[in-house]
């Protein structure tokens, strides 16, 4: 019986972490770093399903992601949004904090995952924006 419960417990987390590792991508069919930074996700164990989509400005106002920190393509996991180009690990960060909407690094910085150009990185945050519209500094990746 013991061994039924354990697992039956490990079968659950394995079941949640599959869930937390599948994302949702939004981006315009003619975006080549929409597809590096997706391959970028699958080479860190997420299960990435690529929705090809004609209004990207439309799909953003309605997760909630502010102009300000736009890019070119918007992910979804677990009910929040990942705008640009997040580093994975940064998209794991995301899912321990309940108060954040979602994360975004704006723009489109060289040296981002999917905006690799050899040894070259420009300096970026990746920013947090909370239920109350304030946003926050979740990581800082230097150039250099």
């Amino acid at each position: 019986m013991r061994r039924l419960i354990l697992l039956a417990g490990l079968f659950s987390s394995l079941a949640n972490a599959a869930e937390l590792l599948t994302i949702d991508v939004h981006r315009d069919p003619h975006c080549g770093c929409c597809k590096a930074w997706i391959s970028h996700l699958q080479d860190n164990g997420f299960t990435v399903n690529d929705h090809v989509e004609d209004n990207m400005s439309a799909l953003k106002q309605r997760l909630g992601v502010p102009p300000r920190l736009a890019s070119c393509h918007t992910g979804v996991i677990d009910g929040k949004f990942v705008e640009g180009h997040v580093p994975a690990a940064d998209i794991l960060k995301l899912s321990r904090q309940p108060d954040l909407l979602g994360a975004a690094v704006p723009g489109m910085p060289t040296g981002s995952p999917g905006m690799e150009r050899g040894d070259i990185r420009d300096a970026y945050q990746v920013i947090g924006l909370d239920k109350q519209g304030q946003e926050r500094v979740l990581s800082d990746y230097p150039s250099n």
